[in-house]
């Protein structure tokens, strides 16, 4: 029976300089060939992903945005869980409060032309983030955030203890209605509030790959490195953390690999098998 391999993406099967090593896409590339199923499973966008991706053979659907979107690599949708304007509305009331706005990827229509919105009013960790976006056509400076027609994924980003504060607040007003995450960004030192629909996650995203590749749990692996990939791992049959991810995913995982991301420690993995 084949087997269903997903990685995450940052700090995980990307190296730390957002590269992918010629070692990494040779074992990606050969696996493939060898008819195993392997894909992703990333906060970032598709078309992040799919510049990071470059050169590797993609034949199964890719899990985006945490789960909210999973589309394959010539862009056809199957599956989208996006919050509306009122919802998306509601949240930016709430945290007006907080003197804090959000970043916004949604779409303007039923196409996967993705939209970056951005205050033009930043704080220090939202500057650092968007100096590293120059050129992308997906980006939008707004005097204020206002909602999309599909908001896939609202991203706040500074201090931890406000952060929590907002979650908790918005936890206790949307209750089941919103899937909050609460961590620390790997590459700026700051955290991040990331909110999504209920369903945006990978974890439900995973039924959605597993469908489309008529297996189950128990022919799926997952690769990951942070606090995003828990329910992931609790629903996979083979989850591997990789060395440098967090403590508390490590406790979650089935194997904890000796090599870090900079070490390939996911195309190392597969290269054994």
């Amino acid at each position: 029976m084949k087997k269903l391999f997903l990685t995450d993406l940052d700090k995980t099967f990307l190296r730390s300089d957002l590269t992918i090593s010629d070692f990494s896409k040779e074992i990606w590339n050969q696996k493939v060939k060898e008819d195993f199923f392997l894909s992703i499973a990333t906060a970032r966008s598709l078309k992040k992903s799919l510049d990071f991706l470059y050169g590797l053979k993609l034949d199964i659907p890719l899990i985006l945005l945490d789960g909210a979107m999973i589309a394959t690599a010539n862009k056809k949708p199957i599956k989208i869980n996006y919050l509306d304007k009122e919802i998306t509305k509601e949240i930016l009331n709430i945290s007006k409060k907080f003197d804090i706005e959000p970043f916004i990827v949604g779409l303007e229509d039923s196409s996967l032309n993705e939209k970056f919105l951005y205050p033009k009013k930043l704080n220090i960790y939202q500057k650092e983030l968007i100096s590293s976006y120059k050129n992308d056509s997906r980006l939008r400076a707004k005097d204020s955030i206002t909602p999309l027609e599909k908001n896939l994924k609202l991203v706040y980003m500074g201090d931890k203890e406000i952060l929590k504060t907002l979650k908790e607040e918005l936890k206790e007003i949307f209750g089941k209605n919103l899937e909050l995450k609460l961590s620390d960004d790997p590459y700026i030192d700051c955290h991040f509030l990331t909110i999504l629909h209920p369903k945006g996650d990978k974890a439900h995203a995973l039924e959605e790959i597993l469908n489309y590749t008529n297996l189950d749990t128990k022919n799926l692996c997952v690769f990951g490195d942070s606090h995003n990939d828990i329910k992931m791992f609790k629903k996979a049959d083979l989850s591997i953390a990789v060395k440098n991810a967090v403590e508390e995913l490590k406790q979650e995982a089935d194997i904890v690999l000796p090599y870090t991301n900079d070490e390939d420690g996911v195309a190392k993995y597969l290269s054994k098998i």
